[in-house]
């Protein structure tokens, strides 16, 4: 893997925008096409490997978690669990997450996460950086099938919704949010779903089923709104005795919560993609302490020889912490890349490199374009 500089697009913001990115600067540049990232076809197999193997883990992981109760570890509400159990034991369809990894210069491949629940930078990685491609090296490959396999994987679930329209829905004001949920619907509706867009804020409750602004039924629900944001409000009370089918199900608040690291430790402890975690700090030295629950960086340390070296604030922390073994990220000048690994359904479908020049990845990391060569 090496970082390549090159020359952006002539009127790149105009032409990302046009293909509805519209979050392509905050207040700093998000997308960054001042370079690209080059892998070989051997380390885009590496990479493809590692997702599927850790994929399968993640499942006999929540197996594992229903079968033995550890609902405590995760701080799940009791009034959910009965819920999870059943989207899970109902095989409710699930349609997307993205593993976050570190790939190093020497081919290791370790995890350092798995967003289960409301992913970000789908949309970058699925369309804007194949557009780039096509503009600027159309004779490359990339390691992204993510659009196709999208499609095709809503076409899949469709015997499996319940019946009426799928509904998707974020809340107001986000930018970023709503380009996420509408490309999501726009596939859906290429596979050939009756897909309908609300706001989260406008979605009603008639005392029997959430309901549209019409007050119709909403049989399906796609929401790019956080499980645990949900179950804590007094609007989440009513998701067990709902008859909507929510896309992604209730069985990922397991997988997109940091418990599950140390949970895969133990049932797979001294797997070569996996890093040390822990509960508690255990025998660790040089570790990571992030949050069960947390966003884009939130209330992470990171120590060194039991030092604190690196932290970020937030809001997160009240369920508690896991410990996991440090993993320094690759570094290219004073920028440090992690690598978005994505599935749709049970595969590997692409990925995305994302950079910061802090070694705690947050709201101000940059999406930068890849190539296979």
């Amino acid at each position: 893997m090496k970082r390549v500089d090159t020359t952006p697009r002539k009127d790149w913001q105009a032409k990302l925008e046009a293909a509805g990115f519209g979050f392509h600067t905050t207040t700093v540049p998000y997308w960054n096409e001042n370079h690209y990232y080059s892998i070989s076809m051997p380390e885009a197999d590496a990479i493809h490997e590692a997702t599927q193997e850790l994929w399968d883990m993640c499942l006999v992981a929540v197996q594992h978690v229903i079968d033995n109760d550890l609902w405590e570890k995760f701080h799940i509400p009791l009034f959910m669990r009965q819920h999870i159990i059943n989207s899970w034991n109902n095989d409710v369809p699930s349609i997307y997450g993205r593993f976050d990894l570190v790939v190093k210069p020497d081919g290791t491949i370790k995890m350092l996460e798995f967003n289960a629940d409301t992913p970000t930078s789908l949309y970058e990685a699925a369309v804007a950086q194949w557009d780039w491609l096509q503009e600027t090296n159309p004779n490359k490959d990339q390691f992204n099938s993510i659009h196709e396999e999208m499609i095709a994987y809503w076409s899949y679930l469709k015997p499996f919704l319940n019946s009426g329209p799928i509904y998707f829905s974020c809340i107001k004001n986000s930018l970023e949010d709503y380009t996420t949920t509408e490309y999501m619907r726009d596939c859906a509706i290429q596979a050939g779903l009756d897909a309908r867009f609300i706001n989260m804020e406008d979605i009603g409750w008639n005392g029997f089923d959430f309901t549209d602004l019409d007050e119709d039924r909403i049989p399906n629900l796609f929401k790019l709104y956080p499980w645990e944001w949900l179950v804590n409000e007094e609007f989440g009370q009513h998701v067990p005795s709902s008859s909507t089918l929510f896309i992604e199900p209730s069985w990922r608040m397991i997988l997109s919560n940091k418990a599950i690291l140390p949970i895969l430790w133990e049932l797979f402890r001294g797997n070569k993609y996996l890093l040390a975690s822990y509960f508690t700090k255990d025998t660790l030295v040089n570790y990571v302490k992030k949050p069960l629950l947390s966003r884009e960086g939130s209330n992470v340390q990171i120590y060194e020889n039991n030092t604190l070296v690196a932290e970020t604030t937030g809001e997160y922390g009240e369920e508690g912490f896991v410990y996991q073994e440090l993993c320094k990220l690759p570094e290219f000048g004073t920028d440090k890349v992690i690598v978005g690994s994505w599935v749709v359904g049970q595969k590997p479908v692409g990925i995305g490199f994302r950079e910061s020049t802090t070694s705690i990845s947050d709201d101000k990391s940059r999406f930068v374009p890849h190539l296979i060569e």
